[in-house]
């Protein structure tokens, strides 16, 4: 079985095995991204979609912006991702339209086996992370692999997603759990 069939499959594989896929990672782009000033917006625009895998309409991302590929991260339209945010995108990362990624977020979909023996040449596995539209990522928080986060649901700040999150739910917490749902009496907080 191939490096690509196994990291598919969720299962472990190591630095070795993912050498030939080295072609897909972004560095050298990301490292021109980080580079340009903000208010260049059609350079940093064309540069993210030489960098990611798709990008939607009029994606905002502060510098910097860290990826382990680039490649495999995927957005929807009016995306906003705060300084700091990180993909850790050894799988895909699917996120919708309308989310906003707080600052020093990090989406990872890689993890390393428990048992120390187990970690030789960096061995690993992937799992995809799915953010649903109208999602609110609060800053400092992470999402582990495997996650799906529901539709317009708002992760609070320092959260660790470990665990799928239902949509239209405020969850928070290390682990991260649903606290409340998202309802009608919300459009009444924070108005002008």
């Amino acid at each position: 079985m191939d490096a690509e069939e196994r990291i598919a499959r969720g299962l472990l594989y190591t630095e070795t095995d993912a050498a030939p896929l080295q072609h897909r990672r972004r560095a050298d782009l990301l490292h021109e991204y980080n580079m340009t000033a903000p208010g260049e917006v059609a350079r940093r625009t064309e540069l993210l979609g030489r960098i990611l895998g798709s990008v939607g309409k009029r994606p905002v991302i502060a510098s910097p912006l860290q990826a382990a590929y680039g490649s495999n991260v995927h957005i929807g339209d009016d995306f906003y991702g705060n300084t700091n945010v990180t993909f850790v995108d050894d799988v895909e990362i699917r996120i919708g339209s309308g989310v906003m990624i707080a600052p020093n977020v990090t989406l990872t979909t890689t993890g390393h086996p428990v048992h120390p023996d187990l970690r030789y040449d960096f061995n690993r596995f992937s799992a995809p992370i799915v953010v649903e539209d109208k999602v609110w990522i609060g800053s400092n928080a992470v999402v582990l692999p495997g996650v799906t986060i529901g539709y317009g649901s708002v992760i609070g700040a320092g959260s660790v997603v470990s665990r799928d999150v239902p949509p239209m739910v405020v969850a928070v917490g290390v682990p991260c759990r649903p606290l409340r749902a998202i309802t009608d009496a919300d459009l009444r907080e924070r108005q002008a």
